[in-house]
């Protein structure tokens, strides 16, 4: 089946899970799109089974809090940031929920967590204005960036560059930085999120205020703006690509999701997921027809025709 208009405006909600006591803050597909782990503010991580459609397991970490979970490569582990006690990365076994190794250095809140596709190195962005690189099998950071200011940052498809972006800037870092593009900074918000697309040709920067940009990956520019959802509170919303690289999507303080054509600008689609709060995450899943979106509870969508 493949992802048109009209299979896009098709989509409803399938299922709600009820699971979280307050605000999902961040989630992960597994790579072969047969899982779902989130995290949550009442320091819970939930594991979902997206086959079977139904939670399976519940763990917590209530003496460091859980925020930015990342699946690794084994789909039993994760890694995810801290938001008590300290800024430390821990990396944990689901098996059986034990921690394998942790990753302390940054003294700020993590604002970015992001996984290299190809090997076990990662990197971390921090509002101590660093970007870390690390190394599943070694406590310490492997490299270490200062920056002018709170980064954001992510690996592209090949693992082969990240992009670092802050205060109006979007670099590209090999083992030296060998791009900077200057973007126009609109000071009314912050930059909250940067994806590549599946294709490598896009980046994709999202905002606590009511913007979006879609950019060129080789050359910087500004492909296109995209704006009309709800955010008046300045709440960081996850925006993505779908998987094929052609729609752009984000949800909104009203429970609704906005769908582009990430080439043509175009408004595709408009969703109501009837979430009860803002819809904080939204992730297309990598492998299979469905998507999923967070605000408290967590939606799972399926579309209602075949195309």
């Amino acid at each position: 089946m493949k992802l048109t208009d009209n299979v896009l405006r098709s989509f409803r909600v399938a299922k709600v899970f009820r699971e979280n006591s307050d605000k999902i803050n961040c989630f992960d597909f597994s790579s072969n799109g047969e899982s779902i782990i989130s995290s949550s503010d009442d320091d819970s991580l939930v594991l979902y089974d997206c086959q079977e459609g139904k939670p399976k397991r519940t763990l917590y970490s209530k003496k460091y809090g859980v925020d930015l979970i990342r699946y690794t490569h084994a789909a039993n582990t994760v890694v995810y940031s801290s938001n008590k006690i300290d800024d430390t990365i821990r990396y944990l076994s689901l098996h059986d929920n034990k921690y394998i190794r942790y990753f302390p250095g940054h003294n700020k809140r993590v604002t970015s967590l992001s996984m290299s596709p190809v090997d076990d190195t990662f990197i971390s962005g921090s509002s101590d204005k660093t970007i870390r690189l690390w190394d599943l099998r070694s406590p310490n950071c492997q490299g270490l960036m200062h920056l002018q200011g709170k980064p954001v940052c992510s690996f592209d498809p090949e693992g082969l560059i990240f992009a670092a972006s802050f205060i109006g800037k979007v670099e590209f870092v090999e083992i030296g930085p060998f791009a900077t593009f200057k973007l126009q900074y609109d000071r009314t918000c912050e930059w909250t999120g940067l994806k590549f697309s599946n294709d490598g040709k896009l980046i994709l920067l999202s905002t606590n205020g009511g913007a979006l940009r879609v950019l060129d990956a080789f050359k910087g520019a500004v492909l296109h703006s995209f704006g009309g959802y709800n955010n008046s509170k300045c709440v960081p919303l996850e925006a993505s690509f779908t998987p094929d690289s052609q729609f752009v999507m984000i949800g909104s303080e009203d429970g609704k999701i906005h769908v582009w054509n990430a080439e043509s600008g175009m408004k595709v689609a408009l969703l109501d997921g009837k979430h009860t709060g803002p819809i904080t995450c939204l992730q297309f899943n990598p492998k299979f027809m469905t998507f999923a979106s967070a605000c408290s509870n967590m939606a799972f969508w399926l579309p209602t025709i075949d195309d």
